[in-house]
């Protein structure tokens, strides 16, 4: 055995100290997450697979599904909260997210006065709570005393109007719109951001190679900003079915009128509470809830383990 050999015996074995620090920081925030939302997730999925029967609460498997798909009243129900849902995340995906993008490019622009206040005026409406945003736009949209006919009228197009939330063609388009107007800030916050951790060298080069303005910005920042816009996506479609507040604020809970503007949340509201004559059923309720939880599973998996790895490469 050489001098530079050296024996097991005299190799001095480091150890890192246990960092139980740090789980006992993270403790509480489980305890409370865990309460709130994982507890009441599995209960939920539970109470789907029971009924009650004779007053007491029977296990009948997937039958409370069957009833939902199966059932006449039920299924006409669910498929036009679903549709109405669709249409609301369409509307948000076409209209929101497009030109909270557009507002991000134009903030963007370096030497454009006034950006810090255009950017805290679009994003002010999402602090504000959906009880005040839906009150204020029934009061503007109304048509007997909103101010809409009115400023209308002062551009000569007082003969458009009509009474949008009233009438069941218009109904949903009306509240997804005004549910884009509050929620604009979002996407637009989260592409700026985006845009401005793009590295000054990639648009050094395209200035370089002649490559400036608009050209620039959907030649070079859009495709390196499609994670951005991956994650906007996906969290539209979460927050959308997952909707309630702003319908049943600005419609009721009948999500009127003829049920043109009930979605998910308003029908599980429903049926699991109960409203006026209607009385409350927990396990449908519950089978309408896994339903919504189910259908958010499957569009977020597609995100992740589908188009997140198509979007991947554009990553830095």
């Amino acid at each position: 055995m050489t001098d530079a050999t050296v024996s097991e015996a005299e190799i001095e074995v480091v150890r890192r100290p246990r960092r139980w620090h740090i789980a006992v920081f993270l403790l509480p925030a489980l305890i409370v997450y865990s309460a709130v939302m994982i507890l009441p997730l599995f209960e939920t999925l539970r109470l789907s697979f029971f009924n009650t029967v004779d007053g007491q609460s029977t296990f009948v498997g997937l039958a409370n599904f069957r009833t939902l798909f199966g059932d006449a009243r039920w299924a006409a129900d669910f498929w036009n909260a679903l549709s109405n849902n669709v249409i609301f995340f369409v509307i948000h995906m076409l209209v929101q997210n497009p030109i909270g993008i557009a507002l991000a490019a134009l903030l963007s622009i370096p030497k454009l006065r006034g950006a810090a206040f255009y950017r805290t005026a679009i994003f002010l409406p999402t602090l504000l709570s959906f009880v005040i945003v839906g009150f204020i736009w029934k009061l503007i949209l109304s048509p007997i005393w909103g101010v809409s006919p009115y400023l209308m009228d002062l551009v000569g197009l007082k003969s458009l109007f009509a009474p949008w939330l009233g009438k069941p063609g218009s109904a949903l388009i009306a509240v997804s719109l005004i549910s884009v107007w509050q929620y604009v800030g979002i996407p637009m916050m989260l592409i700026y951001a985006a845009l401005l951790n793009i590295p000054e060298e990639v648009i050094e080069a395209a200035e370089c190679d002649g490559v400036t303005g608009w050209a620039q910005f959907f030649k070079i920042k859009l495709p390196l900003i499609l994670p951005a816009i991956g994650i906007i996506s996906i969290l539209t479609f979460v927050g959308n079915f997952n909707a309630f507040d702003l319908v049943y604020t600005v419609q009721g809970a009948l999500a009127g009128p003829d049920g043109s503007t009930d979605i998910l949340g308003t029908l599980l509201y429903r049926t699991f509470f109960g409203f006026q004559l209607q009385l409350g059923d927990r396990s449908m309720g519950a089978t309408i809830a896994t339903v919504m939880f189910l259908i958010i599973l499957a569009g977020v998996s597609l995100y992740l383990f589908v188009i997140q790895r198509r979007i991947r490469r554009y990553q830095f």
